[in-house]
């Protein structure tokens, strides 16, 4: 597979950017994102820009790719709708309607969250932003789309998320989290499981477009 990964210096992009370099069926990683990943590797080729929705000159580069991996995203707290809409919502779309209007034969995987609202209806600022995201995504003429919905993520290798509370968080459960993890895989998976889930859809597709917290186990064991 050759692939494009967006947010590969988040915690979930960490993630996948280090299965897809370990994975053999991936030939390429094309890496856009804000800042450097640090890593080296035959198979990646990072380009780096402020702004990671711009992908003016890219066309040839993003043509005749498989698949999209997009990990971007930031944390609702402390911001209004407007605001978490801008990344979560707008620059997933912008991304998106540039790559379907370049190669409609990609698929495209978007890293959701669990309790995202389709209904776009509810309460819940977030879950609605999230669930309007990925009906407009359904809607773009992609060869697949998925929405991968995970519930809490237990980073491995070192990986770290960049959310300082989020980050803090799981550095004092870390003794517990395999122990969580075993006893309710439907409620906590981890970056591994999430990166090889991520990419058994990319390569094989799926049943279903939503991929709910309780899927990832079982599309992302080791020997799929």
């Amino acid at each position: 597979m050759r692939l494009i990964l967006f947010g590969a210096t988040g915690m979930i992009g960490q993630g996948v950017l280090r299965e897809s370099l370990r994975d053999g069926r991936v030939d390429s990683v094309l890496s856009i994102s804000r800042r450097p990943s640090g890593r080296s590797h035959p198979k990646l080729r990072e380009i780096v820009r402020a702004d990671p929705g711009d992908l003016s000159g890219l066309e040839a580069e993003l043509k005749g790719r498989d698949a999209c991996l997009f990990c971007l995203g930031i944390s609702s707290v402390g911001l209004r709708e407007a605001q978490y809409a801008a990344v979560t919502e707008h620059l997933t779309l912008r991304v998106a309607t540039a790559l379907a209007g370049l190669d409609p034969g990609m698929t495209f995987v978007y890293v959701s969250a669990a309790g995202s609202d389709a209904s776009e209806r509810g309460r819940v600022m977030w879950a609605r932003v999230r669930g309007r995201t990925e009906n407009a995504l359904f809607r773009l003429p992609f060869k697949r789309v998925y929405a991968v919905r995970p519930a809490g993520i237990r980073p491995r290798h070192g990986i770290r998320s960049r959310t300082p509370y989020v980050d803090a968080f799981y550095r004092v459960l870390a003794p517990a989290l395999p122990v969580i993890q075993r006893a309710l895989p439907s409620f906590l998976t981890d970056t591994d499981e999430l990166a090889r889930a991520m990419l058994r859809l990319a390569g094989e597709g799926g049943r279903v477009r939503v991929i709910e917290a309780r899927d990832i186990p079982g599309l992302g064991r080791t020997d799929p």
